[in-house]
């Protein structure tokens, strides 16, 4: 039975959806910011951020907040860690992949999470101990031996572009292993993906917390590991992570490290 807290984030979760889905009729129209170079935000993004606080908030008052739009407010140790619209690039250009993200860190540790696909109603959702879930069935990784065979998902750093030759060096030498490697412009959801099987393992540079939390802990309920390209299991504070199924993770790793300039496997 889900926990109380992932009740209230799958509302909130929904409330956003909502949202998402209302506007998608009137792309050209919305008011879009960059918010810095190739960073986009829209008016949706922030109404939906709205709904997710304000469900949130008439749950847990005392929570603190953490939101890519309206940035941290409140402290103590549980933080809510929000995006609201994940995918913001393609849902600007009507590509239909994207997602609601919310997780929940007690003192850094996730321990509550949902991702939700509007289009598609998928509700990943996980709770520390408890397991994940995609709605009503359990996720559970593969025991996959290594790369051979492996579908991998990646993100190009467009925050930090000057790491582009360190990352299309990995994404070659994780090519020679593995079957082939997806590029999707949504993190969250290839983190879903990773923990639903339905990709083996990912990685990426530079990513905020709201892009992980959730995700991070969907795959390690599912049965996996993340962890930074120096091999630190949690979330990375760098923001440079790897995920995937265990055995997966750890080739994934070691290639990545080899191929990866100092300051890329800093903590």
């Amino acid at each position: 039975m889900p926990r109380p807290a992932v009740n209230v984030a799958v509302r909130a979760a929904r409330a956003a959806g909502s949202v998402i889905l209302r506007y998608m009729n009137r792309l050209d129209s919305l008011a879009v910011v960059e918010k810095q170079r190739m960073d986009f935000a829209s008016e949706v993004d922030r109404l939906a951020e709205a709904e997710i606080i304000r469900e949130l908030k008439r749950a847990y008052p005392g929570h603190a907040i953490l939101a890519e739009e309206s940035g941290a407010a409140g402290g103590g140790r549980q933080t809510w860690v929000i995006d609201p619209l994940d995918g913001t690039h393609n849902y600007l250009r009507g590509l239909p992949h994207f997602c609601v993200s919310i997780g929940m860190l007690d003192r850094g540790e996730p321990v509550y999470g949902v991702i939700y696909d509007p289009l598609r109603d998928e509700m990943f959702t996980a709770s520390k101990g408890d397991g994940a879930f995609l709605n009503d069935r359990r996720l559970r990784i593969n025991a996959r031996e290594g790369l051979a065979g492996a579908l991998l998902a990646t993100g190009f750093p467009y925050r930090q572009r000057r790491h582009l030759d360190a990352q299309l060096g990995m994404t070659r030498a994780l090519l020679v292993e593995a079957e082939d490697i997806r590029r999707t412009g949504s993190a969250a959801l290839d983190l879903a993906y990773v923990a639903a099987n339905r990709l083996d393992g990912y990685f990426e540079i530079g990513l905020k917390p709201w892009d992980m939390a959730a995700g991070c802990l969907l795959v390690r309920e599912a049965g996996g590991r993340y962890c930074d390209f120096a091999g630190r299991d949690g979330i990375p504070a760098s923001g440079n992570i790897i995920a995937g199924g265990l055995k997966v993770a750890q080739a994934m790793q070691a290639v990545i490290e080899a191929h990866s300039p100092p300051e890329l496997l800093k903590a």
